[in-house]
């Protein structure tokens, strides 16, 4: 479906009587311009001026191209719920159905500039998105006030999505009975992470799997050993998974729980060695494989996601800061990054697919969908 068509849903905030400008082709154009490596509304101008008749080919323009201006006037004035909801819908579209197993991670961001430092309870926009590993796709996003709102955001981030046969993982901070049981009503298996914020809990993990005089026997052990040549390093995962839930204390609080694991991380660089622990509860069966991959997987978050909007598409360096706009703003480039992700005729990293995007009408027209 072309995007302008998945726009329509999206409420014009602005008076018809000066509208100039239909909402749905202002949002497209905002989507090709990102793609094509802008990153402001002088930018998004700029490109647009310049392309307006290539544009003109997928989209009528009646009023020309906006001034940057009239872009984050009215990036400012839509609203986000929206615009996340027809995000999600587009989403479905793209990928009507996540592989069983997939690992759906769960996890926030700030961008750090868009605080206003004129204004004394103004915080950075910190976005909390659900990402699915593997595909490299951003599933859904919903916007908290600050980082410790993560706690009421993420259910309602998980209520949206379609989660049946997958795997969430989270970490500390998204360790809730609450949480887990909203999971579960999804249909998904969890993996959370346990740290000092449940004391009690990480107590009796670390007592029963690592105690020498009550450990346990773990159920299923996995251990994975790899050769980082270029930096140096040997690195080692071990993983002891157990099905001894009812030695957790307060265990069945947590909807559905199977099993607790310890992963420990071994890395040797030269002749320096140090050892790391981490503790995890999960619906899952006491599958050390399983639990070591779904673990792994949940720092795509960081590697494939958050690195990429900073790094490679400066989000970051984003000062957008009026009413809605930066939420809005950072919803586009969640969509540009889908788009690149899902596009496999050319082998390349986001960068280097938004300059071809930006000097080839055809590569962009492809990764957009577009008609030719």
């Amino acid at each position: 479906m072309p995007l302008t068509q998945v726009f329509v849903s999206i409420s014009d905030p602005r008076s018809k009587r000066h509208t100039q400008h239909d909402l749905a082709e202002l949002l497209s154009v905002m989507v090709c311009a990102v793609l094509s490596g802008a990153d402001d509304f002088v930018a998004v101008h700029l490109w647009a001026k310049a392309k307006l008749d290539w544009l003109r080919g997928f989209m009528k323009l009646e009023g020309g191209i906006p001034s940057h201006d009239t872009l984050g006037r009215v990036f400012g004035m839509i609203a986000p719920e929206e615009f996340e909801a027809a995000f999600r819908r587009w989403v479905g579209m793209v990928v009507p159905a996540l592989a069983e197993n997939t690992v759906v991670a769960i996890d926030g961001k700030s961008s750090r500039r868009t605080a206003n430092k004129k204004e004394a309870d103004s915080h950075p926009l910190h976005l909390v998105s659900a990402f699915a590993a593997g595909i490299g796709v951003v599933l859904g996003q919903t916007a908290t006030a600050e980082k410790s709102n993560e706690i009421t955001a993420i259910p309602v981030l998980l209520k949206t999505l379609a989660l049946e046969g997958t795997t969430v993982t989270i970490d500390a901070m998204g360790t809730q009975t609450k949480i887990a049981q909203t999971i579960r009503e999804k249909q998904a298996d969890y993996v959370l992470c346990v740290k000092d914020n449940h004391p009690g809990l990480l107590d009796s993990i670390m007592f029963a799997g690592l105690d020498p005089k009550g450990k346990l026997t773990p159920t299923s052990v996995d251990e994975v050993t790899v050769t980082k040549n270029n930096h140096g390093r040997i690195e080692t995962r071990r993983c002891w998974a157990y099905d001894a839930v009812d030695r957790l204390y307060n265990g069945k609080q947590w909807q559905d729980l199977r099993s607790f694991a310890v992963i420990e991380r071994e890395r040797t660089m030269g002749d320096r060695t140090s050892v790391e622990r981490a503790y995890y509860i999960s619906s899952l069966p006491a599958d050390a494989a399983r639990i070591a991959r779904a673990v792994k997987s949940h720092w795509e978050v960081e590697n494939r996601l958050h690195w990429c909007l900073d790094v490679q598409l400066n989000e970051d360096q984003s000062r957008v800061r009026t009413g809605f706009a930066a939420n809005n703003l950072a919803i586009v480039r969640h969509i540009v990054m889908n788009l690149l992700r899902l596009n496999s005729t050319v082998k390349a990293g986001i960068k280097n697919k938004r300059l071809l995007a930006s000097a080839s009408d055809e590569f962009r027209a492809e990764v957009l969908g577009f008609m030719t």
